[in-house]
């Protein structure tokens, strides 16, 4: 490598410059201030842990974007957290072990061998919050509620969100008797949105002519909450999972529309995304002119199974750095007191009171004569009539 080419970064791995960095952690404390405010508490789980531990019921997705090495120490296989939602889960399980639901919010840098979609990072500034032991509606509703409030006071505006339900299309295909081929098939279909695929596949596949047609028909269901009422209609022959799946559906919906300011929820019973890893009601933040999502989540229950105690689980996850580049919150601005450079024991003594006071003062170096604005300061301070005091710049 070039002496010009050493400050060059892996393909998907961004530094934050000191402007950048003070959005992203001035949004981290605004969200984390929301999170505690619903109940939640922070972890903050390891960069690395052993491999079985890492991905212990996780998804095949997951492992292939884990980075691996071996441990010096012991030999054994090792592995970079790709999600922290796994972690969260084990420490409801393994650690906390309480009786009640449990609320656990995070965030933090995540490694994964590939971007999410074309541009994207490797390194996400992952933030999620999860609710464990609760298997009501009332808690996918919360958390969902959550996801919106985080969305907002981010400045994310005109987002809007979908929900689905993976037991629909589960229950759908176990009536068909799909085979796991014809399955994923016809998953790969239906989360391109290509109804000539999935109208092709059904066609092929001996299953009863009721069974295809709602199958065929689940591109059809999206929009408002008519949506929901017209399903039942239509799959009148649906076996019972797929109901109780329309039920639960409507009920999160109706919690979440009745607080105050709710956005606006549309429906979508072909959305199929986390299909391998979620077991219920799934939803989704879109954001005008991004095809991809700006925060997922839904129900995931069993996670802790692996951990030894099997437990209720939903919550959400989101990429901070994605949020901020839509966000619409102005730049916060750099100001602050510069201070002389010298030993004197009463400016030294201002110095320490600004600072106690929250004042942000950066004092001279000997012989510096950069101008102010360099240093992000507004003011100075100056001796006047043998005292110390702060003046305009």
């Amino acid at each position: 490598m070039s002496n010009k080419e050493r400050w060059l970064l892996p393909d998907g791995v961004e530094e934050i410059l000191p402007a950048e960095a003070r959005r992203v952690e001035t949004l981290r404390r605004r969200l984390l201030d929301l999170f505690v405010s619903w109940g939640y508490e922070f972890v903050m789980p390891p960069l690395i842990e052993y491999l079985e531990s890492l991905l212990i019921g996780a998804s095949r997705d997951l492992d292939l974007q884990t980075f691996k090495f071996t441990d010096h120490l012991t030999g054994r296989l090792m592995g970079v957290r790709p999600d922290m939602t796994p972690q969260a889960a084990r420490i409801d399980a393994h650690y906390l072990k309480r009786g009640a639901p449990t609320r656990l919010c995070y965030m933090g840098s995540v490694l994964r061998t590939q971007p999410d979609g074309f541009g994207g990072s490797r390194e996400p500034l992952q933030l999620g919050a999860e609710l464990f032991g609760h298997a009501g509606p009332e808690a996918d509703a919360e958390i969902l509620g959550l996801m919106i409030e985080a969305l907002r006071l981010a400045d994310i505006r005109d987002a809007h969100f979908d929900l689905g339900h993976v037991g629909v299309f589960r229950g759908l295909t176990a009536q068909a008797k799909l085979s796991a081929e014809q399955e994923g098939d016809l998953f790969d279909a239906l989360q391109r949105k290509a109804s000539s695929d999935v109208k092709a596949l059904l066609a092929g596949i001996d299953a009863p002519a009721g069974s295809k047609r709602m199958l065929a028909s689940l591109l059809d269901f999206s929009g408002g909450q008519e949506v929901l009422a017209h399903a039942r209609q239509q799959w009148r022959e649906a076996p019972k999972p797929v109901m109780r799946a329309l039920d639960e559906l409507e009920a999160v919906a109706s919690l979440v529309t009745k607080r105050a300011g709710a956005p606006e929820l549309n429906f979508d019973l072909a959305e199929l995304s986390g299909y391998h890893y979620y077991t219920g009601v799934v939803f989704s933040a879109f954001v005008p002119g991004h095809g991809q999502a700006f925060a997922r989540g839904g129900r995931y229950d069993g996670i802790g199974r692996a951990f030894g105690r099997d437990r209720a689980a939903t919550g959400f996850g989101a990429d901070m750095r994605q949020w901020l580049r839509v966000s619409t919150a102005p730049a916060s601005v750099l100001t602050g007191v510069l201070a002389p450079s010298g030993d004197d024991i009463a400016l030294q003594s201002e110095i320490v009171r600004l600072r106690g006071e929250g004042e942000r003062v950066v004092a001279r170096l000997p012989g510096d004569k950069s101008p102010a604005s360099e240093f992000g300061c507004d003011r100075e301070l100056a001796k006047r009539g043998g005292r110390w005091v702060i003046e305009e710049i």
